[in-house]
C-alpha cells in the first residue's frame, strides 16, 4: 500500500505543472537579450585607419585547443599593405564545426586582432558554411567622419 502512495504523489506533481501557463519563448521572431560580455562569434578587429591589426603570428591558432583556427601568415610589401607591420595574416579561418568558445585564441593575440562579438547565430545546414574565412571574419571598415 505504501507503494501506491508514492505513486500518487508522484502524479500530484505531474498534474500541478499540467495546469500551470506555459511559458513560451517566441526565439525566432523576437531574439531575447545577450548580456554584455556574451563571447560569440569572433571578429578580426582593424585599425581606424582601415589596416587589419592581425599581424599573422599564428598565436591564436596555437592556443586553439580545438585546432579550430587555421592562419597563414605573409609579409607586406610596398605595393600592398594591409597591416602597419611588416606581416598580416593572409590567409585566417576559423572552423565553427570544431570551436567550443573557450576565447583561449583571444587571450594569446598580442594586438587584440581578435575579439568575440554577442553574435550567436550562426547554424547552417552546411558544413562548408560553418569554416568562416577572413572575408566573413573581418570588421567592416568605418565610415569617413564627416566634417
Amino acid at each position: 500500500m505504501p507503494e501506491f502512495f508514492k505513486a500518487l504523489a508522484g502524479f500530484g506533481v505531474t498534474f500541478g505543472t499540467m495546469f500551470k501557463k506555459p511559458i513560451t519563448e517566441e526565439y525566432p521572431e523576437k531574439p531575447g537579450p545577450v548580456a554584455k560580455r556574451y563571447h560569440g562569434r569572433h571578429q578580426l578587429n582593424r585599425y581606424p585607419d582601415g589596416l587589419e591589426k592581425c599581424i599573422g603570428c599564428e598565436l591564436c591558432a596555437w592556443a586553439c585547443p580545438a585546432d579550430a583556427i587555421y592562419v597563414e601568415g605573409d609579409n607586406n610589401t610596398e605595393g600592398e599593405r594591409f597591416s602597419p607591420g611588416e606581416r598580416y595574416g593572409r590567409v585566417y579561418q576559423i572552423n565553427y564545426l570544431r570551436c567550443i568558445g573557450c576565447g583561449l585564441c583571444i587571450e594569446a593575440c598580442p594586438t587584440r586582432a581578435l575579439t568575440m562579438t554577442n553574435e550567436y547565430e550562426m547554424a547552417d545546414d552546411n558544413r562548408a558554411d560553418l569554416i568562416w574565412g577572413k572575408d566573413k571574419l573581418l570588421a567592416p571598415m568605418n565610415p569617413e567622419p564627416r566634417g
